[in-house]
């Protein structure tokens, strides 16, 4: 056995381990704290910061690079977090049985930073890969690197102490590993949007190819962060995993129970086994599912929480998130649960639950687990009523029966106009429109214009008085007409919607007279820096719909100012029309054709508190529950089957979004919160009947993989905390 598995003989933690006569807690301030451990935790950090990284821009990504729909992109979404909360199942099965703790993390970050290189390759558009393929192997690899090493690092840190002489030093690295959990959600949460939506590159507006491959980097350098510590590490070989045993236990009850003659009765049908199994290790496991079976309904609640990243951050993309000078990312609203984590964890520990005990109110940890519930279903009636009134500021889209007809004016004059039933004065490089012509295929509307004004103005040459004519509509579409000195000759489909990015967007109709020059470009100039530019075309073209960052910007025709200080907000949908007959006298006017965003971001805040403190309710006291109600051979089994009610939870999500019950997402929220009241009324009736037990601390027989926190005697502890559902 190496140095990294074992002490050197004589060393004092071997006498202090080893010998009945030395005291535990004078021994304690002989020994050192391993300087291991911070190896460990640096390397969480990072990974954690890898982990939130991707997956806080991942369904913007998702929806606005990739361009899947809202439900594929919430479908992946929870895919991906399904398979991370199901791959640590087979990490800590590796780990126990087969490579060890120490070469499972190894490896499998391997394969977790090659995912998040492969993901940054598909969001590179030089590289020219098929983007959709490397995007979803990439999340694979990163799933099965995250899953692999999620139930190892925690527990390979706890190997790191000698019990119970440093079960002090061992309080203290949890609570410094499970700060850097939280540190490192936090800081990338925040990051991570920053480098996607405030740098461009290759050409486009936005980077997520930089902010995919900034936490491959804080992979990779997990990776060396790790290694450098191996010469300091206690290393132990493996010795098998609880979980597999137990499952051998029940197929080997199972089918001695298939074989079994009449007149062989057993109490009960796990006891078939004790021909190979200990009867205390099959007492165990019958212990164990009563917990388990309080664990059925709780994916419901992983179902609401982990829709954080993927239908708030949606919601968030048609809301306004200007905050003075700052400009608050949708993708950032995530970061009020990992900061409130932190702020809250403590106040629950110091001041909350103390008042409710002397209360005499939620003093039991399923109380807490329901209550937790309970206000998630809460958070999501609060979000169904956002997006009940965010529903009101969406645009008129064209639609089934119905057809949207424009008719633009570029021209620095005004015209009489009847379209239809309709009559009214188109003024100067202005708008008219119709967002409910009846149609049924196409539809055509004629019109009549006087350019009499434009004509006295010396605006049109040929045109000077009344001319009629035919436009044209198309059922489900809106169409575009814009008036120039030839007349209403000219039509293009416009586009209405909000951009998926939630940026605003902008084309431009301009006439441009010859003598001014055959091109020409207009400018969308903010604190003297080109932002975009438009190239127009004599005498008149129709630009492309660009999109852009909201702000504040001066138009210029390529030196010449045209119009200043005009404000493009979130979710806008701009056109520009201008006249340029000569640069003395060019002007230009932008039309509002959607409008912007007009409900704050900020109200999002609540759904967030009132989840956020369900969880800390809700996580936590899972944890505590499942811990203290198992016998301690069962705690990795334990822990196995709450990793598992994520994955579930995520899995009730992709089925919802799947079968699409509503078109409406205010109805989806109410679903989810109606059936997570159904879900904690099943919960609070099996709490009801369900009988606490004591569980002693001094078993003596641990099967090897078991998970032991708080250790009373013995000399080693393969540790466990897990890091709270991140």
């Amino acid at each position: 056995m190496s140095k990294e598995e074992e002490n050197p003989p004589g060393s004092s933690q071997d006498v202090a381990a080893t010998d009945p006569n030395v005291d535990p807690e004078t021994s304690e301030e002989k020994l050192r704290y391993p300087r291991s451990v911070f190896f460990i935790i640096l390397n969480e950090f990072c990974e954690r910061f890898s982990y939130y990284g991707i997956r806080t821009i991942l369904v913007l990504y998702l929806r606005n690079k990739l361009y899947y729909s809202d439900d594929t992109s919430t479908v992946i979404y929870h895919v991906f977090s399904m398979l991370a909360y199901f791959f640590p199942l087979i990490g800590a099965m590796l780990a126990d049985s087969l490579l060890g703790k120490f070469r499972t993390i190894f490896y499998v970050s391997i394969i977790y930073a090659i995912g998040q290189l492969v993901l940054t390759g598909s969001a590179a558009p030089p590289l020219n890969l098929p983007d959709r393929t490397f995007a979803l192997l990439g999340l694979l690899l990163i799933a099965i690197g995250t899953g692999g090493i999620k139930p190892c690092v925690a527990a390979f840190g706890g190997d790191q102490f000698l019990l119970p002489q440093q079960e002090k030093y061992l309080i203290t690295f949890f609570s410094l590993f499970y700060f850097s959990i939280n540190t490192g959600s936090l800081i990338s949460t925040f990051l991570t949007p920053i480098l996607r939506e405030d740098v461009s590159c290759f050409g486009e507006n936005t980077c997520y190819s930089l902010a995919f491959f900034v936490p491959a980097i804080l992979m990779i350098l997990s990776i060396v962060i790790f290694i450098l510590g191996k010469p300091m590490y206690k290393i132990k070989s493996p010795q098998g995993n609880v979980v597999l045993e137990v499952g051998k236990c029940i197929c080997h009850g199972i089918g001695n129970k298939w074989r079994s003659k009449k007149g062989e009765e057993r109490e009960y049908w796990l006891d078939y086994a004790d021909d190979k199994y200990d009867p205390k290790f099959i007492s165990d496991i019958r212990s164990a599912f009563q917990v388990i079976k309080m664990f059925l309904p709780l994916p419901f609640f992983w179902a609401l929480f982990d829709q954080q990243g993927s239908r708030w951050t949606i919601q968030a993309t048609r809301m306004d998130g200007q905050i003075g000078s700052f400009l608050l990312k949708p993708d950032q609203m995530q970061v009020v649960n990992p900061l409130l984590i932190i702020i809250l964890i403590p106040i629950f520990e110091t001041a909350i639950y103390p008042c409710l005990n002397k209360l005499r109110l939620l003093r039991t940890p399923l109380q807490k687990l329901t209550t937790g519930g309970l206000l998630a279903g809460i958070a999501f009636i609060i979000s169904a009523i956002v997006e009940l009134q965010l529903e009101s500021t969406y645009p008129v889209l064209p639609s089934s029966g119905l057809a949207q007809v424009r008719v633009f004016n570029t021209l620095n004059c005004p015209i009489t106009m009847t379209v239809g039933d309709d009559s009214f004065v188109l003024e100067n490089m202005e708008v008219w429109e119709n967002k409910y012509v009846e149609a049924n295929g196409n539809v055509s509307l004629a019109y009549t214009a006087n350019f009499a004004s434009c004509s006295s103005l010396g605006v049109t040459d040929t045109l000077n008085g009344a001319v009629s004519g035919t436009i044209y509509g198309t059922e489900a579409t809106a169409t575009s007409w814009v008036v120039t000195k030839d007349g209403i000759s000219n039509s293009y489909v416009d586009s209405v919607s909000k951009t998926t990015s939630g940026d605003p967007a902008v084309r431009a109709l301009v006439y441009l007279n010859s003598s001014v020059g055959d091109t020409a470009n207009l400018n969308f100039i903010e604190n003297s820096k080109t932002v975009l530019s438009l190239e127009v075309i004599s005498p008149f073209n129709v630009t492309d719909l660009t999109e852009l960052d909201p702000g504040t910007y001066d138009i210029y025709l390529d030196e010449t100012l045209v119009e200043s200080s005009v404000v493009l907000k979130l979710g806008g949908v701009y056109t520009v029309t201008a006249y340029v007959n000569d640069l003395s006298s060019a002007t230009a006017n932008t039309i509002t054709i959607t409008e912007p965003n007009s409900m704050h971001m900020l109200w999002l805040l609540p759904q967030y508190i009132v989840i956020t403190v369900g969880e800390v309710m809700f996580s936590i006291t899972g944890l505590e529950f499942a811990f203290t109600q198992a016998p301690v051979s069962m705690k990795a089994l334990l822990q196995a089957c709450w990793l598992l009610t994520v994955a579930f939870g995520n899995l009730i999500v992709v089925i919802v979004a799947e079968v699409a019950f509503f078109d409406s997402q205010a109805s989806e929220f109410f679903l989810f919160a109606g059936l997570m009241f159904v879900d904690m009324l099943i919960f609070g009736i099996l709490a009801w009947f369900y009988k606490y037990v004591e569980i002693a601390e001094d078993e003596d027989e641990l099967p090897n993989g078991d998970i032991v926190l708080n250790e009373k005697s013995g000399t080693t502890n393969p540790s466990f905390k897990d890091d709270g559902g991140k």
